[in-house]
């Protein structure tokens, strides 16, 4: 496998509030890596780091080996082949589902309408929404939103797509048909990093767990390692508390 990310000593402050501090990681392409940990713990503003929605304080992230924190670059390439999804939609009110989803395809990638349309339509058929194309957004449950909103970044056909706590405004009954999404990405190539408070679900599908604590790598390994036999007290003591929450069975 190759490295398609490489983060080299991350920090990260907002203030006095020092969010990140000293991260170093490898990801490989086609891996699922999630991040957990508690509110505040850095994993939001790690994954816009990557998509430099964020400047990062000291350190570098390189994308194929290639740096693209360095000063002066145009973010705008390399957000087209990183996507992100929030865990807010972020839709366009007054525009149709479609043109949610061509809107970057025409505007951005400067493709003709009959295939930005095409290429909506494909994506839509494919996460159940076909009947939904020409609503608004406000006419969606939070879940059909949701899938929008993936659909959308997956339109840019990106190398890496970031899913920041997609499942976190949604209801209950609607969280397990985003994660079927995603559960749909798994091996598709495409290499996930996925923040998520959906325990049970990152066990599932990840290749590695990161354990983010005061904004550091606490603990990192494989699902079965974190979540069975952490070695990191502050990894223990968090799932404890998620186990007693009911979160995820012991």
């Amino acid at each position: 496998m190759n490295a398609k990310l490489t983060l080299n000593s991350i920090a990260k402050s907002f203030g006095d509030n020092q969010v990140l501090r000293d991260i170093s990681l490898t990801i490989e392409t086609g891996e699922v890596v999630s991040f957990i940990g508690a509110s505040g713990s850095g994993k939001t503003t790690l994954l816009r780091c990557i998509n430099l929605l964020e400047t990062v304080d000291n350190g570098s992230i390189l994308l194929d080996n290639t740096e693209i924190t360095a000063v002066g670059l145009d973010p705008n390439p390399i957000r087209r082949r990183i996507g992100i999804v929030f865990q807010s939609f972020n839709l366009f009110p007054h525009m149709s589902i479609r043109r949610n989803v061509t809107l970057a395809l025409t505007e951005v990638l400067g493709m003709s309408v009959d295939a930005a349309n095409e290429t909506a339509s494909s994506l839509l058929a494919r996460f159940g929404l076909s009947e939904k194309i020409d609503s608004y957004p406000d006419r969606l449950s939070g879940g059909q939103q949701q899938r929008v909103a993936i659909a959308r970044a997956l339109a840019l056909n990106p190398e890496v797509l970031l899913l920041d706590e997609i499942t976190s405004a949604l209801d209950p009954e609607l969280v397990g048909e985003v994660l079927d999404v995603v559960r749909e990405l798994k091996g598709s190539g495409i290499t996930l990093l996925l923040a998520t408070h959906e325990m049970g679900f990152a066990r599932e599908i990840s290749d590695r767990v990161c354990f983010l604590a005061e904004g550091v790598v606490a603990e990192m390994g494989q699902p079965e390692q974190i979540f069975s036999h952490p070695s990191d007290p502050r990894t223990q003591q968090f799932l404890q508390r998620v186990i007693a929450a009911g979160r995820l069975r012991g």
